[in-house]
């Protein structure tokens, strides 16, 4: 039953955390916003004992991405007009 209720709170979490990174205007925080729901969402795939899953997750979605992402962002403007 624990389980049940940390895997809840992990999904809404990450889904709090895709809705700020769409509807914020500044960039930057969009893209921090994305790599910390990618790791919410690693962290549910160890919840669900899938460890090869939530490494994978964890290195490419929120570290490679993310970094490529503030590194797009650097070079052009940082505000959606």
């Amino acid at each position: 039953m624990i389980l049940v209720i940390i895997a809840w709170i992990i999904a809404i979490l990450a889904i709090v955390a895709a809705i700020y990174a769409v509807e914020t205007k500044d960039l930057l925080s969009s893209a921090i916003a994305m790599g910390i729901a990618s790791l919410v969402v690693s962290i549910m795939f160890l919840v669900l004992q899938a460890p090869d899953v939530a490494i994978t997750e964890a290195s490419i979605g929120a570290g490679l991405t993310m970094a490529v992402f503030v590194y797009a962002i650097g070079k052009t403007k940082r505000w959606e007009e």
